[in-house]
């Protein structure tokens, strides 16, 4: 590991921490092959009994790194790593047997955003903005957010957000349904420690049914949402039109 992504233990909590905090820690091809095999750990650890997700620094996640594309996209292997590894993120957020409690400041961008889609409850600081930037670069969204976000706040909401890229603040993220609570962002973490040691003091077998029992309706339309989603981005990648407007935005 290089770093991208730490992991702090704080009893039966597992902090999974993005690590790219001069760069508000975008999505490199390391970063999200970390996170795949530091979350696959931590769900598969007896003494973990809940995971906190956050980001070091002055974001969460402000999605793609965009000085990465080159690499993500240098050859069709390459893009499929990529993608492999970004939807098996979300399907281990979603579908893994533990509680994914997020813990979101500053940006969640693109798959920031994505990633806070996932999670099973949200803790976001004021000041918070999210985005979904893709449709500038003729892209999609990934993650699974396609078959997730209209059923968190409905088609016509889930559409605009997603195709007009608008940002909105914790306030409006709250009032969606994507935040449980908005706090200060001084007292952000200690809010989330304090609800994930409040749920790690439960029966494991109650808080992993109710995830299990609520994810359950959307298993089949989550599984081909991450396929389609796939297929569209690394339709995007290989597309020569594509590189020129990541590159003009970086």
């Amino acid at each position: 590991m290089t770093g991208n992504v730490l992991t702090e233990r704080k009893n039966s909590v597992c902090h999974i921490v993005l690590n790219r905090p001069d760069r508000l820690n975008a999505i490199s091809a390391d970063l999200v092959h970390e996170l795949r095999v530091v979350l696959s750990d931590a769900l598969g650890d007896a003494s973990t009994d809940v995971v906190l997700f956050r980001g070091v620094g002055r974001a969460f996640c402000s999605g793609d790194d965009l000085t990465d594309f080159a690499n993500q996209s240098r050859n069709r292997d390459a893009a499929i790593r990529f993608l492999g590894d970004l939807q098996e993120v979300s399907r281990l957020i979603v579908l893994g047997k533990k509680v994914v409690v997020g813990a979101v400041h500053g940006w969640a961008v693109g798959g920031g955003f994505e990633w806070l889609v996932n999670c099973d409850v949200v803790l976001m600081a004021e000041g918070t903005r999210c985005f979904f930037p893709e449709t500038r670069f003729g892209m999609v969204v990934t993650g699974g957010v396609t078959a997730l976000l209209p059923r968190m706040v409905g088609t016509q909401r889930a559409l605009a957000l997603m195709l007009s890229g608008e940002r909105i603040d914790a306030k409006s993220a709250h009032a969606m349904g994507l935040a449980w609570k908005v706090v200060p962002e001084e007292q952000l973490l200690a809010e989330a420690q304090s609800f994930c040691e409040q749920l790690s003091r439960f029966p494991k077998r109650g808080l992993q049914d109710t995830k299990r029992l609520v994810r359950l309706i959307d298993q089949a339309a989550f599984e081909e949402a991450l396929k389609q989603e796939a297929d569209a981005v690394l339709a995007a990648f290989l597309d020569p039109e594509t590189a020129p407007r990541m590159v003009k935005t970086a």
